[in-house]
């Protein structure tokens, strides 16, 4: 399919993509506008996911894209960053979907499984034959989380035995496994295992009455005893630095995510305007309107330059946990920005799900907080400027 350049990319930086990856874009972007644009608002006045979507949802050219053994062409951090904007510019839960799937519970596996590990279970999590989530954030532990886990993990013999809580799992009510972060009781430090949801004392329970990401089905879990074999522990997650590796390698992509948002939120907005008759001609004519675009735009493309870089260090093996921390806390809060003009330049049609723009500002609500608060990430680069952690 031929590649058309977004027209929200006021800069052009799409086309510093290679080919293939253009043109990889271009058939996602095409899928997303046919498939599923259609059914977001429904489903997310609903509170359901559209399961239907699945099977050619993993088709396309997303997930397990970052490792040798499931992606389908060579790629860049910054294609997939580019990928997970696209996602979010359609809507925000969907790209969550992915988030969790494939940044999640596939990169847990990719970066903390065994050799045999990622064999077994990457291709599984890539084509959609196995849904998982991750558990990590707990009811009382979310920004303190590599101090203030709660879930144990004790070994007994060839087993381990799980109990605790975790709260906010994405697709954890539909998902085949699920990766825990628990503390062993021997040693004290966080280890991973691979948990299948069908095992004796798990259970998950939707969380009811969200007002962001709706469509993202998010469950309290509780671990009663749940027993898991040695073989689904993951042989190279001993800490929480280790699990710390999986969530820098997702929170540059919500920060592209974040910049998606924005740019959904921006597209029904100018949509909007063109066609909102006042005065006898399109508010699109009013200054105060083309300021509030003019601003909007700005802040998509300061955020899309630095996802670009942080996505290129990456790349090159340079990237640090303050540069995800800063690129996530920065796209996040100019991405606030934009859908609360999106919102206002339509009125009180703003507030209406028919015309997007509300879905937008409820769901990134959601982003603003997940993989890292605004604070926190902050902090993250302000201890990489001073030297002293504030959050010890």
């Amino acid at each position: 399919m031929s590649f058309s350049q977004l027209a929200s990319d006021f800069y052009g930086f799409e086309t510093k993509l290679t080919e293939t990856e253009r043109e990889a874009l271009a058939g996602l972007r095409a899928w997303l506008e046919a498939d599923v644009k259609p059914l977001v608002n429904d489903y997310w006045d609903r509170a359901e996911f559209p399961k239907e979507i699945l099977p050619a949802f993993h088709q396309q050219p997303v997930f397990g894209m970052q490792w040798d053994e499931t992606k389908s062409f060579e790629n860049s951090a910054v294609y997939r960053g580019w990928a997970a904007l696209e996602l979010a510019r359609v809507d925000a839960s969907v790209a969550t979907y992915v988030g969790v799937q494939n940044g999640l519970a596939l990169g847990a596996i990719g970066v903390c499984g065994s050799p045999e590990q990622r064999a077994e279970w990457l291709p599984k999590l890539a084509d959609g034959s196995v849904i998982g989530a991750f558990g990590l954030t707990e009811p009382l532990s979310g920004s303190d989380s590599a101090q203030g886990l709660r879930t144990t993990a004790t070994r007994d013999g060839d087993e381990w035995v799980l109990n605790g809580a975790k709260r906010w799992i994405g697709n954890a009510t539909f998902s085949d496994i699920v990766v825990i972060w628990a503390k062993d009781t021997a040693d004290g430090q966080v280890k991973g295992f691979i948990v299948p949801t069908a095992t004796p004392g798990y259970t998950a329970t939707k969380i009811e009455r969200k007002q962001a990401l709706r469509i993202v089905q998010n469950a309290d879990i509780v671990l009663d005893d749940v027993r898991v074999p040695e073989s689904l522990r993951l042989q190279n997650a001993n800490s929480f630095r280790d699990t710390a590796a999986v969530l820098r390698l997702t929170r540059a992509e919500v920060a592209w995510a974040a910049v998606g948002v924005a740019i959904g939120a921006y597209e029904a907005a100018l949509a909007y305007t063109q066609e909102r008759i006042q005065f006898g001609k399109p508010i699109a004519s009013h200054q105060l309107v083309q300021q509030h675009l003019a601003e909007m735009i700005g802040g998509i493309t300061a955020s899309i330059a630095m996802c670009t870089r942080v996505s290129e260090m990456l790349d090159e093996g340079t990237q640090k946990d303050e540069h995800a921390a800063l690129a996530k806390a920065y796209a996040t809060s100019r991405m606030r920005e934009v859908v609360a003009r999106a919102r206002e330049v339509m009125g009180g049609n703003g507030i209406v799900l028919d015309y997007d723009a509300a879905r937008f500002f409820n769901d990134a609500e959601a982003l603003y907080s997940y993989e890292g608060t605004r604070e926190m990430n902050t902090l993250i680069v302000g201890r990489a400027l001073t030297g002293k952690a504030a959050f010890v």
